[in-house]
C-alpha cells in the first residue's frame, strides 16, 4: 500500500525547506501539500503533488479515515505551533496536525524562529509529551556541508530518517 505523507508550510521564512522536502520525497509516496496564507509560493506542476487550500478544512486529508501516514510542517511558525499545542484547528494545517495527534500518527514540526521563547519551549514540550517530534532545521558539522544546498540536504535527510524514508542526502557518521 502506498504511503501518504502531508508536507505543510507555515510562515514565510524557510519555506524553501518545505518545498525542497516535497521535491526530494520519492515518487512512491503519495504527497499532499498545504501552504498557509503567509507562505504563498507558486508550485511547479512537475512536483507530482496534490495541493490543498489551507481554508479547506473539509479536504480529504483532514479526516482520520483518509489514512495519512505522517505529516511534517516545515517550517512551522510559532503561531502554528501554539495553535497545535492548544488544540486549535482553524485551518487545514492545524486540523491535519490535530488528526495526526488523535490518530497517533507521526507528526514532525520544524520550528524556524530562534531564539525560542519560554512560551514556545513550553508548547514544544507539551507537544513532545504527546509524541510529536520537534525537529528544527539544525545542521551538524560532522557531515561536512560546504554549501547551502548541502546544509539543506542534511536537514531534509534527517527529516526523511524520522519519516522512515531511505535517503543518501547527507554524509552519515562514520
Amino acid at each position: 500500500m502506498r504511503r501518504k505523507i502531508i508536507v505543510a508550510t507555515s510562515g514565510a521564512s524557510g519555506v524553501n525547506l518545505g518545498l525542497k522536502t516535497l521535491e526530494l520525497m520519492p515518487d512512491s509516496i503519495e504527497k499532499h501539500f498545504i501552504m498557509s496564507k503567509s507562505s504563498k509560493i507558486v508550485l511547479s506542476k512537475e512536483m507530482n503533488v496534490t495541493t490543498h487550500r489551507n481554508k479547506d478544512v473539509s479536504a480529504s486529508i483532514a479526516s482520520g479515515s483518509f489514512g495519512v501516514d505522517a505529516m511534517i510542517i516545515a517550517p512551522c511558525s510559532m503561531n502554528t505551533l501554539a495553535k497545535i499545542a492548544c488544540g486549535i484547528s482553524d485551518n487545514l494545517v492545524t486540523r491535519c496536525a490535530s488528526v495526526m495527534i488523535k490518530e497517533n500518527k507521526k507528526l514532525i514540526l520544524a520550528p524556524r524562529e530562534m531564539p525560542f521563547s519560554a512560551i514556545a519551549l513550553e508548547n514544544m514540550h507539551k507537544l513532545a509529551t504527546l509524541g510529536v517530534v520537534i525537529a528544527p532545521p539544525v545542521m551538524a558539522y560532522y557531515s561536512e556541508q560546504q554549501t547551502l544546498d548541502e546544509m539543506e540536504n542534511f536537514i531534509i535527510g534527517k527529516w526523511f530518517d524520522l519519516l522512515g524514508i531511505e535517503n543518501n542526502l547527507y554524509k552519515r557518521w562514520e
